[in-house]
């Protein structure tokens, strides 16, 4: 199996480029094509080696859940004519993730291991354990950064520094609540807990847009439903399927993404293994197994589908 660690396109009528983190974008006018790559990136690091299936998974997972939502909100795409490619058309980023959680986890877990009792400025009771719902699906915001890390922001401060505009920031908050009620509900019936996720938005003629991906292993946490309440009452390790497996293992060899820290050797069977929990995931959102691709042109096979589309 092989990984899609880049493209390097070239096409008529292209007016920009931008890889990200994870996504290769190309630009025609106030068109874009995203290309979803099979770069992995945690604490804000691209890490060295790609994980074979993990853009077409994402992208196509996406894709689901994009349609599945916009009910709630109208989103950015078009069309999606490649398993690793969506269409779509350009809005302008608002600056701010809106990061959701039901549950005590990942990084709000960490704080509150730590003694804080607020999260970006929201209060928490005290007494909660590990992987316990909250009372109530909190919003905890971070700023959208172009380079490095990501960073906790309130409320109050988004408002204060004119980052949002109040009625803006209004707006964000019921599309948020409502997608993460939305996305809960698709959960359950493949038998998993979204406990937490973030979404973007952006503007298009001053419309407010869902952009990026949706509910996704790397944009959610999930648990299985299925023994839940059995494992938080003796204490132990939610079953889960997200990117926190590898924050873990980043995290358990020394990485955090701090300065002076090295990536871990990125062995094959630790690669095979986080290509085996994105294609789990997949086969429990859709109920399908991931079907196989030629890699051979798959270079070539994308490009062909941006050139159809945009066309």
């Amino acid at each position: 199996m092989q990984a899609i660690k880049e493209t390097q396109f070239n096409f008529p009528g292209q007016t920009g480029f931008y890889k990200g983190k994870v996504r290769d974008v190309y630009y025609f006018g106030d068109r874009m094509a995203m290309v979803a790559t099979d770069r992995i990136s945690a604490f804000d690091v691209v890490l060295p080696k790609g994980i074979p299936d993990k853009g077409r998974i994402l992208n196509q997972i996406a894709a689901i859940n994009l349609t599945a939502t916009k009910d709630i909100v109208p989103n950015w795409v078009e069309a999606t004519p490649d398993p690793n490619v969506t269409i779509g058309f350009k809005c302008e980023p608002i600056a701010v993730e809106m990061v959701v959680r039901g549950y005590l986890a990942g990084h709000a877990w960490r704080e509150y291991r730590a003694g804080k009792r607020a999260v970006c400025g929201v209060p928490l009771p005290d007494g909660l354990r590990e992987n316990d719902p909250l009372p109530s699906p909190i919003i905890t915001p971070t700023t959208k950064a172009k380079v490095g890390h990501d960073e906790d922001i309130s409320k109050e401060d988004i408002l204060k520094h004119g980052i949002v505009s109040a009625a803006d920031y209004q707006v964000l908050e019921d599309y948020t609540l409502k997608l993460y009620k939305r996305g809960n509900e698709l959960a359950a019936k493949r038998g998993l807990i979204l406990v937490d996720t973030k979404y973007e938005f952006g503007k298009h003629n001053g419309t407010i847009y869902l952009i990026d991906e949706v509910h996704t292993p790397d944009s959610s946490r999930y648990f299985y439903k299925e023994g839940y309440e059995d494992r938080q009452l003796k204490g132990e390790a939610q079953k889960q399927l997200s990117k926190e497996f590898v924050r873990q293992w980043l995290i358990e060899n020394g990485f955090q993404g701090k300065e002076g820290q090295q990536v871990p050797e990125m062995t094959d069977a630790i690669v095979k293994s986080i290509s085996e929990r994105y294609q789990e995931l997949y086969r429990q959102m859709t109920g399908e197994s991931l079907a196989p691709v030629n890699y051979a042109d798959i270079a070539e096979r994308i490009k062909r589908s941006i050139v159809n589309s945009i066309n």
